[in-house]
């Protein structure tokens, strides 16, 4: 494990207005115009002719989108905080718990950013690289490594960045290498039922393995669909797992009483398209289940109440490109895609009507991870937004979304129905992008 001194995000911010520096580690922040926005409800649909381009950051190849005009009316209001360049590989993914912002890479670091002013308080350096996903919880973080391993760390919310590792499973036997507990491919999704003491990992490999805790050991695993297993989420009132798979499928498990094992109960399938995110939204006017797809689409499904099934209530339509990632709060909903935008949807109260308050455009390349805290919710809901792109940027977003907004006069209003149809015709997305897209795939 190694260490780097604390700093603090915020604190270079008035600094860089009084004088013109360059920040190190490529430490740059939004405090330009561009950066803040009132974000529309609808669609943003500038022609990608009628905007320059940004310039090409000399590290990576992605060309940032063009910047879209932001209309008078608004409900949301974002901003670009911090933005974080670094040259230790792709970004794979960001898990947060009430202390501390935890991001990992195809490197052999994770990096920690302490709450709620994101001073960075260190990395832990482990023996394998190509950690896939992370996961905390309280002061537990389970990585997945290169070598299809999970490591299980401790991280006590102290002033002193002092990380402990617990654990690495499947643990060596003395005698005997377990390795029917061992994954045969990276470790891409991992989901924790803290209420049994329950990690779930989900692989490319095809499987999902089920481990305890406090006993350091393998108590299931089961080949859980035909492809890749690309997500998993877990909902913590019932114990019910649900995985997504790049065979297009969405299933749902349930652990046998007083047993190991789990059975299929029930099978999702509303598109051909692999299925890349899920989330899970528990409210106590209904439970949603989301699921990005690599067509751009974010399939929805709700619960009854009385059978416990799942029925699929519609879709929601606006990114280019595969959707990456998704994050649930509350009646939010956040999507990362390869178009480069993060998109934050809201779930009218009362129905299953979505509505899309915001297209975040800030970085270069693929949004393949989010993560999202919870900051304010009294007159409007104050987030703390994590991203990070295959462009190798973390970048911090600040969104308050108020609640009193009503989108009645956004929606009557004529031009809006012309410009969902010039964004049918001409979506915000570079050229050099589009051309990248159509000649190879860049975004494994």
């Amino acid at each position: 494990m190694e260490f780097t001194g604390e700093r603090t995000l915020w604190s270079f911010v008035d600094e860089e207005k009084k004088q013109n520096i360059n920040l190190p580690r490529r430490l740059s922040f939004g405090n330009h115009e561009s950066d803040t926005h009132l974000a529309s409800p609808r669609t943003s649909c500038a022609s990608a002719a009628s905007f320059p381009l940004w310039p090409m950051s000399p590290e990576t190849p992605w060309v940032r989108s063009p910047l879209h005009a932001s209309p008078p009316t608004s409900s949301l209001l974002y901003h670009c905080v911090a933005s974080l360049h670094r040259s230790e590989g792709k970004i794979f993914s960001i898990t947060s718990s009430k202390h501390f912002v935890f991001t990992a890479s195809d490197s052999r670091r994770i990096h920690a950013w302490k709450l709620p002013d994101c001073t960075e308080m260190g990395f832990i350096k482990a023996n394998a690289g190509g950690i896939r996903a992370i996961l905390a919880h309280g002061k537990y973080l389970f990585t997945a490594h290169g070598d299809y391993k999970i490591r299980v760390w401790e991280v006590p919310p102290t002033e002193s960045f002092q990380p402990r590792k617990i654990t690495t499973l499947p643990r060596r036997s003395f005698l005997l290498y377990p390795r029917m507990n061992s994954h045969k491919d990276y470790i891409s999704c991992i989901a924790y039922n803290y209420m049994e003491n329950l990690l779930y990992t989900g692989s490319w490999d095809k499987t999902v393995k089920v481990w305890k805790i406090k006993e350091k050991q393998c108590i299931d695993s089961f080949v859980a669909h035909e492809g890749q297993v690309n997500a998993i989420v877990i909902n913590q009132e019932d114990g019910c797992v649900f995985s997504g798979s790049s065979d297009g499928t969405v299933k749902i498990w349930r652990r046998v009483y007083r047993e190991s094992s789990h059975i299929l109960t029930m099978t999702l399938k509303f598109q051909p398209s692999p299925v890349n995110a899920l989330a899970l939204s528990l409210l106590s006017s209904g439970c949603f289940l989301y699921s990005g797809s690599a067509d751009g689409l974010i399939n929805y499904w709700q619960k009854e109440r009385m059978s416990g099934r799942f029925n699929h209530r519609g879709f929601l339509q606006g990114h280019h490109f595969a959707v990456l990632c998704l994050v649930s709060i509350g009646d939010l909903l956040l999507s990362g895609s390869e178009d480069a935008t993060i998109r934050v949807w809201r779930r009218e109260e009362g129905n299953s009507f979505h509505s899309c308050l915001a297209v975040i455009d800030g970085h270069h390349g693929p949004v393949k991870c989010l993560a999202a805290s919870l900051e304010t919710s009294d007159m409007l809901i104050g987030l703390l937004v994590y991203s990070a792109s295959l462009d190798q940027t973390f970048k911090v977003w600040r969104v308050k979304v108020y609640l009193a907004e009503t989108l009645n006069t956004e929606k009557s209003d004529p031009k809006h129905s012309q410009a969902e149809k010039e964004c049918q015709m001409s979506p915000v997305l570079s050229p050099s992008w589009v051309e990248r897209k159509m000649q190879a795939n860049h975004f494994e």
